[in-house]
């Protein structure tokens, strides 16, 4: 994996830190920290480390102490997840830290199951077929799992999921990724604040056909709205933005069935569709 020469500074500087205390090699350091050497790799590579593993860092190597203990480190890894450097794309980075602040989230879903709702299996099946950028596949797939923490946590925010029918058929993955993600839906979707409607697929033309969208509301502070592209994914907290969307969202759940019938069809789906033999 590439990072960029801001993400990479603080990986030369604790590499040089490392050499100065003639520790020659990263399988050393791995060894005295009892970690793997991908994960020294990684961190001298642009990664930063986490607040353990700066912790780590700190007491093996003095110098570095005040950065720990200052916050330096964990202000650095903000600043680089802002930039691109962690787990998800530059333009997404804003949209994560709204999910995990929002009182409530709609995600309008014409084409594949929302990234907060998909397992393992179909994320890593969708990850593997994008374009290589700064991050790994796999790096991707933590971030999004990382991202499914908000609906299990104490007061998880209220999840609404609105998708097409066809999300439920697309074989993404095949026979088996498909069952568990249909099932996982079924489950999901019977959780008390999260509620999933599908529109089923003999509707024609209506109002989600632009695209997939998202919206987080917060107690406190705007609304924002995560449009995405191929290109170029938009965070956006624009007042008429923001209305037109809430008005799209409308017109779609009059189409879409209600939630119980949603569930009874995600259900035969996983069951017909998708059965195992």
């Amino acid at each position: 994996m590439e990072h960029g020469p801001d993400s990479s500074f603080l990986g030369q500087e604790l590499r040089r830190v490392r050499l100065a205390a003639g520790i020659k090699s990263q399988e050393e350091l791995a060894e005295i920290f009892s970690v793997d050497r991908s994960v020294i790799s990684k961190i001298e590579g642009g990664k930063p480390p986490s607040a353990e593993l700066a912790r780590l860092y700190a007491a093996r190597f003095p110098e570095l102490a005040g950065l720990v203990d200052g916050g330096f480190i964990e202000r650095w890894a903000a600043y680089v997840r802002k930039n691109g450097g962690g787990a998800f794309p530059r333009n997404f980075v804003d949209w994560v830290d709204e999910e995990r602040t929002a009182r409530s989230l709609v995600y309008w879903a014409p084409m594949l199951v929302p990234g907060v709702c998909q397992t393992e299996s179909y994320a890593r099946a969708l990850l593997v077929t994008e374009a290589h950028d700064a991050q790994s596949p796999e790096e991707r797939l933590a971030g999004r799992m990382q991202r499914q923490e908000i609906l299990s946590r104490p007061s998880p925010p209220m999840v609404t999921v609105i998708m097409s029918e066809l999300v439920l058929w697309r074989p993404v993955g095949g026979l088996d990724v498909m069952h568990e993600q249909v099932t996982r839906l079924h489950a999901l979707g019977q959780q008390p604040k999260v509620i999933i409607q599908v529109i089923p697929a003999e509707i024609g033309a209506h109002a989600g056909l632009a695209g997939p969208v998202s919206l987080a509301d917060h107690d406190d502070g705007p609304a924002a709205i995560y449009a995405d592209a191929f290109a170029l994914g938009q965070v956006t907290k624009d007042a008429d933005t923001v209305s037109r969307v809430r008005e799209m969202i409308e017109l779609l759940r009059c189409e879409a069935l209600p939630r119980a019938a949603s569930l009874e069809l995600i259900r035969e789906t996983a069951e017909e569709r998708w059965k195992l033999t």
